[in-house]
């Protein structure tokens, strides 16, 4: 199991360098987050052991138990890429994530709320629902600028950052309304910047099957689980 995780990290490293070559980026410009979501603590452990320390999980309880039941080294970082609820988020800030989730206005006054109680700088990003899919979550695109605005106005907002966005591409596309999907919050992000004066740095979007195109419009972070695992699961 482990030889395949080492073997499956690199191959992902080496595509993904690949990508960001072909797209004309600096070589450390994308990060990869290993979604540890498919599979229990020792084999999140091993991949980490194989290279991989950025972690991203869907559910913060999950987390909680990969955590209670192994050591994991200092150098993880966590990050919270599903739907957060908010009364998960007391016991999950003591790991420190990074949150790529923020999908309502709620949410993101509840982590100033806690950040602030810890006088704990958090980084997230806002999710915006790119394709539009009424049963997606994310925030629709008109409605970040002013939630952006407001977050910046109060109190709090030097705690909390929002270092950019978050998106997925629709459920069934293909290639190039992928690659539209993801150029369309690129430029949604670069927008915000031009009107809010803020930097947004970060651009978290593209899984296994659509990180290369993802990478060629302008991610920072790719989410890469199923390829990681690949002969690990079922073995």
């Amino acid at each position: 199991m482990r030889t395949r995780l080492a073997e499956n990290w690199k191959s992902v490293v080496d595509d993904v360098q690949a990508a960001t070559t072909a797209a004309k980026r600096p070589s450390d410009s994308v990060q990869i987050i290993g979604v540890s979501k498919y599979v229990d603590a020792e084999t999140t452990l091993a991949l980490v052991e194989a290279g991989c320390h950025q972690l991203g999980e869907n559910r913060p309880q999950v987390l909680w138990k990969k955590a209670a039941e192994v050591e994991f080294p200092d150098q993880v970082q966590w990050h919270l890429i599903g739907h957060l609820q908010r009364n998960k988020l007391r016991r999950s800030m003591p790991f420190r994530p990074w949150i790529h989730s923020v999908d309502s206005e709620r949410l993101l006054h509840a982590i100033v709320e806690e950040a602030s109680v810890l006088k704990q700088p958090t980084e997230v990003l806002l999710e915006v629902n790119i394709s539009g899919e009424p049963d997606k979550t994310g925030l629709m695109p008109e409605a970040i600028e002013p939630i952006l605005e407001r977050h910046l106005a109060e109190p709090g907002n030097d705690v909390v950052k929002v270092r950019g966005l978050m998106a997925m591409a629709g459920w069934g596309t293909d290639s190039e309304s992928a690659r539209r999907q993801f150029a369309e919050t690129r430029q949604l992000r670069d927008e915000l910047q031009l009107h809010t004066g803020v930097a947004l740095p970060e651009l978290s979007m593209g899984m296994s099957g659509d990180f290369a195109v993802a990478i060629a419009e302008g991610a920072t972070m790719v989410r890469i689980g199923s390829r990681l695992f690949e002969g690990v699961l079922n073995a």
